[in-house]
């Protein structure tokens, strides 16, 4: 580490010198950083693959110089990335139409999976020697970068590193699979272009995964680098939007001791959250899973990044069957014509000196070219009969992507060279520049043989395609990888995410997908209430209240009913409140319209009596023409209380009232005549009274007429002003609407009661007056009864009326009626038809005068 640090500053050194000053001579300082793979060519492309697993460190103690790195473990999959540039480079060379006349070159450089490392590489390509030079010749340090671009590197960190250092220079970079969004940034990375989608849209795009399935209750690892530690902090920000909540969150690295694993393997197994969201690299899963098999199948469903879904090495390890199931977002597949054979192809003989590939060889042969205790390589050994990671043409998504980015760099310089031609007549070559490429790649615009069409947007990013990966188990026990859907980011966000449900499978194999919640779906009538000190993903079921709906499962929040509707028992539906009115069809209207219709039959059967007893002392005493009208007013006082009953209607509120205030004044008029005449007889009795004369029938009819008419200009006045009308009372109960009369005008309808009321008040006192008249059969005090009854009602009516809810308004107003009316009756007329119908005896003259009594004839 300590040599790479200490070449990186020195060569750093020497390029900014060399930049400040014009055309110092240059040396080198240090061990320079030599290429695994290289070709000459009139153009060189340069690329960093971390073409080993571990960089082998050692412990320095700084007396001396220190030795190159070493690398250790080959990773197969960037070998086979590496030998997919040089068939893109090779296939361009050889291709007419592209770049006719000029060779691409390329410099391949090992990272050894390693960021320092990484950057020391790039610095090498920034610096390395043009076709002419040569390592110990450096003329010059002012002359631009011998590579015009480069491809790589595979991890976001490392790329971060690379872009880092050479966008102050304008050299582009292409990455094939650096998703970290973070490289977005064009203020950071003015120089860097991927052929992979961004992290942006897969972070979103699993949000969405996770959510459509109902998983709202998931657990998430990432990678501890740029590449998981910013797509995580992404998918966290959507889950959240989702309304996905996170049980728990770890990040480990492949690194890390077997402690910190074991304790993320620990968390995993005990939590809750039955799917889990692997965020990271293929490097960093592989310990984790390890760990994880050891304990057998934990029964979880995977969720994975496309770092590592469509690894096959994952899928080899039988181990790892626990991972069936598994689904994820991949880079979409390709075919890529002429790469098997290119790839098998591969020899040590075309390389003698190069170790990188006799290290292959040897590693995928298990054999050894030196011999010793290892099977010794013959070199007949064929390529074409192994299966591995770096033969396996059926996963070719990251291939393509390297494939990819090696065509952008070639038609960038297509474009740039057909201009320069255009813009020059010399036959002298053109001088290609770093920058010149670097503006040529934002322009750039092509299809590649797959059928897929690439351009740069304004961060360098292509557009976002993936497939929906599915890992299914097969026949023979094998996991392979199914496409059940397609994430295109071209599309409108709610038609980007397609798939078909009927091809998933799920972990255990079942057929159906998974439950992981913190707490199981509100059903319709509840809400949710959150837990206090959980997520919002755990919370309780609570019912909604009286007049609230919730016609959805898992609802927030419970919906009041408009006004005229109510909830049902449920509570998942608003109804229509149901109408109440005092009906016919109810017992209490049956009952209050049976006393109705007794009342107005007993005082027809009285008015009958009377008529057939007309001509007997009591009848006549009682002044038969008032007492005849009273029967017949108070019949329609008993049948005005029908009004009362029945659906309110704009006419019934308005004739209930009114012919219930005109007919009790007619009442009450009848029977202040009736206390009047009797006064005035007694007084006629009287030596020289001639008061009689003024109140004989035609002026007792009159008044009677002059009462009613005063009620009837209130009425007039109360209907003319403000009306009752019908009226839905929703403020009594909640429950239910009342349909009620609206008396409209307030001072109209105690007018009306107050009338009545100041006429029988006048009646009672004149009639308590004559209470003790020398009669033997005395009307005034039969009518002070009845007034004092007809009063005691009415009095009480006024709270009673006030205070009742509803329909029982109704009920107290026609109690009211028929009892003041049956006070009348009874106390009025059951005397007299006692007398007339049991004590017949008594209906003389004689017994009606008695012996203080004289004759008169009233």
């Amino acid at each position: 580490m300590a040599l790479s640090t200490g070449v990186v500053l020195r060569l750093l050194v020497v390029v900014i010198r060399g930049m400040a000053a014009p055309a110092p001579i240059c040396s080198l300082l240090g061990q320079p950083a030599l290429p695994l793979l290289s070709a000459e060519g009139d153009i060189i492309i340069g690329a960093v693959f971390p073409l080993h697993r571990n960089a082998l460190f050692k412990v320095h103690s700084f007396t001396s110089r220190p030795e190159k790195t070493p690398c250790i473990s080959i990773n197969q999959r960037e070998f086979q990335f590496a030998q997919t540039l040089i068939f893109a480079l090779e296939e361009i060379n050889n291709s007419s139409d592209l770049l006719p006349g000029l060779s691409l070159g390329y410099q391949v450089y090992d990272s050894c999976s390693y960021a320092p490392l990484a950057i020391h590489s790039a610095l090498a390509l920034m610096n390395s020697p043009g076709p002419e030079d040569s390592l110990g010749d450096l003329s010059s340090c002012s002359r631009s970068p011998a590579v015009l671009g480069i491809v790589g590197e595979s991890s976001s960190t490392s790329t971060i590193g690379i872009s880092s250092l050479v966008g102050p220079f304008s050299i582009p970079v292409i990455s094939h699979f650096a998703t970290c969004a973070c490289l977005s940034n064009k203020k950071k990375f003015p120089s860097f272009f991927r052929t992979i989608p961004s992290d942006f849209y897969q972070s979103r795009a699993l949000a969405k995964l996770v959510k459509h399935f109902g998983w709202n209750w998931v657990g998430v690892v990432n990678s501890n680098n740029d590449y998981g530690n910013n797509g995580m902090a992404t998918f966290m920000e959507a889950a959240w939007h989702e309304g996905v909540c996170v049980e728990y969150q770890e990040s480990i690295h492949r690194t890390d001791p077997r402690e910190k694993l074991l304790e993320v393997v620990k968390v995993i197994r005990r939590a809750t959250a039955r799917v889990v969201v692997l965020f990271m690299g293929l490097g960093d899963i592989v310990p984790l899973m390890n760990e994880m098999a050891l304990e057998g199948d934990p029964g979880l469903q995977w969720v994975g990044s496309e770092a590592w879904i469509t690894a096959r090495m994952l899928t080899e390890n039988k181990a790892y069957g626990f991972l069936r199931g598994a689904v994820g977002f991949a880079i979409r597949n390709a075919r890529l014509d002429g790469l098997e054979g290119f790839l098998d192809k591969m020899h040590p003989s075309q390389a003698p000196d190069n170790t990188l590939l006799r290290e292959f060889w040897e590693t995928v042969f298990q054999c050894s070219f030196e011999g010793g205790s290892s099977t010794l390589c013959t070199g007949t050994e064929s390529l074409s009969k192994l299966k591995n990671q770096y033969t396996d043409m059926s996963e070719l998504r990251i291939p393509n992507k390297v494939y990819t980015a090696v065509y952008a760099i070639a038609h960038a310089l297509h474009n740039l060279m057909t201009d320069l031609k255009n813009d020059t007549d010399s036959g002298k070559r053109p001088v290609y520049t770093p920058q010149q490429v670097l503006q040529y790649l934002k322009e750039v615009r092509f299809r590649v043989k797959t059928g897929e069409e690439i351009w740069f947007d304004d961060n360098g990013d292509v557009v976002a395609c993936y497939d929906l990966v599915n890992w299914q188990q097969e026949e023979d026990g094998s996991l392979q990888f199914h496409v059940v859907g397609l994430y295109d980011s071209s599309m409108p966000p709610e038609q980007r995410i397609t798939f078909n449900k009927g091809k998933l499978v799920w972990a255990g194999g079942q057929a159906e997908a998974p439950a992981s919640v913190c707490s199981e779906s509100c059903p319709t009538g509840t809400r949710k209430a959150v837990q206090k000190g959980k997520p919002v993903c755990c919370y309780d079921c609570v019912p909604c209240g009286e007049g609230e709906i919730s016609n959805i499962t898992d609802s927030n929040g419970c919906y009041r009913c408009d006004l005229e509707y109510w909830s049902n028992e449920k509570r998942d539906l608003c109804v229509l409140k149901p109408v109440e009115f005092l009906s016919y069809e109810e017992m209490m209207g049956i009952v209050l319209v049976f006393f109705s219709l007794l009342g107005s039959g007993v005082t027809t059967l009285v008015a009958v009596v009377f008529s057939i007893h007309k001509d007997t002392p009591i009848v006549r005493a009682n002044n038969s023409e008032l007492s005849f009208l009273l029967l017949f007013f108070l019949t329609l006082c008993f049948l005005c209380s029908l009004t009362f009953i029945g659906r309110p209607s704009e006419w019934s509120c308005m004739l209930r009232h009114t012919a219930f205030g005109i007919t009790f004044v007619l009442c009450i008029s009848c029977v202040l005549g009736k206390t009047i005449v009797v006064l005035m007889a007694f007084r006629a009795t009287l030596p020289a009274s001639n008061i009689m004369k003024w109140f004989g029938p035609p002026q007792q009819r009159l008044s009677v007429l002059a009462f009613t008419l005063i009620q009837v200009l209130i009425c007039v006045l109360w209907l003319t002003v403000s009306p009752p009308f019908p009226y839905k009372n929703m403020k009594t109960y909640k429950e239910k609407v009342i349909l009620e009369c609206d008396v409209g005008s307030a001072i109209g309808f105690w007018a009306v009661l107050g009338y009545i009321g100041l006429l029988a008040l006048l009646c009672f006192v004149l009639a308590f007056l004559a209470r003790k008249l020398p009669d033997n059969f005395n009307e005034a005090k039969f009518i002070t009864f009845s007034m004092l009854i007809f009063c005691a009602v009415w009095i009480t009516f006024i709270p009673a009326y006030v205070s009742s809810p509803g329909k029982f308004t109704v009920a107290v107003e026609i109690f009211a009626i028929l009892a003041s009316s049956f006070g009348l009756l009874f106390c009025i007329f059951a005397p007299k038809c006692f007398i007339i119908l049991l004590r017949p005896e008594q209906n003389t003259k004689k017994h009606m005068m008695g012996k203080t009594s004289n004759d008169i004839r009233y």
